[in-house]
């Protein structure tokens, strides 16, 4: 904080008081995570101004040898942790990591089927004030009114009605394990795409404390700082067989250069 203090002191100031209002706050919000000295030295180091564009090995800047091995680190990570076949760590955020998912398998105006937004669902899932509810025809699914838990016949008279071209799983504000078997048996059964997105929960899955959703998702995302501690970037993990797919959909489909600095797991 030092040059701080001394380059823009006002700052340095607000920096103060937000660190004194999150070591005073009780915070429950899965995205307001604490994230470690360690992240924030990662985020704050010499790879947030590095330029990096296309993938390990054949990037289209120069200057890459330890951005490469960065990247190659996430993703090594992240396959051992998940045991995912294809891994993506260059989205933004976990919108990001969603939206390139779509426009990976998807055409403009595909039908998606989703969790609603008031029952717990995530506007980057086919809300109407979403990009992605004016690029795709997207119906929801609620939970029952008594339990508050999913219908998965519901679901499954849905899709069926409906036959989406994907259906998505995960929610933003639903604290009930999903059964990921089921929804993947619901997509099989009208031939959708099943993505899962497991950004608020994705801490948990990684320690083994719940399920996972990947043995039975063609797609799954998360987002770094959430549960996960880490920077503010997002994850794409997926079958192996949808690999070049992800990948031209994020760079240069989606985004261009990625932070370096937040690809941290």
């Amino acid at each position: 904080m030092l040059n701080l203090q001394n380059d823009d002191p006002a700052m340095a100031a607000l920096i103060d008081k937000e660190r004194l209002r999150l070591e005073e706050t009780l915070d429950l919000i899965a995205a307001e995570n604490h994230a470690p000295a360690a992240i924030m030295e990662t985020l704050g180091s010499v790879f947030n101004t590095k330029t990096i564009e296309g993938y390990p090995g054949r990037r289209y800047h120069a200057g890459c040898t330890y951005a490469d091995e960065v990247e190659r680190l996430a993703i090594s990570r992240c396959q051992s942790l998940f045991g995912a076949e294809h891994v993506n760590v260059q989205p933004h955020s976990g919108t990001s990591a969603n939206l390139a998912i779509y426009f990976s398998v998807l055409n403009v105006g595909d039908r998606i089927l989703s969790m609603t937004l008031s029952h717990g669902g995530h506007l980057s899932h086919g809300h109407s004030a979403s990009i992605t509810g004016k690029c795709f025809d997207v119906r929801h699914y609620g939970v029952e009114k008594e339990s508050g838990v999913i219908d998965y016949q519901m679901v499954a008279g849905m899709a069926d009605a409906f036959r989406p071209a994907m259906i998505i799983a995960g929610a933003s504000s639903y604290p009930r394990l999903i059964d990921y078997r089921k929804m993947s048996e619901i997509a099989g059964s009208v031939s959708a795409y099943l993505l899962v997105d497991m950004a608020h929960i994705g801490g948990l899955v990684a320690a083994g404390v719940i399920p996972s959703p990947v043995p039975h998702a063609d797609f799954v995302t998360f987002t770094c700082y959430k549960t996960m501690m880490g920077g503010r970037g997002g994850v794409i993990l997926s079958r192996r067989r949808f690999a070049e797919k992800i990948d031209k959909s994020v760079f240069p489909g989606c985004q261009g250069t990625s932070a370096v600095n937040t690809i941290v797991l």
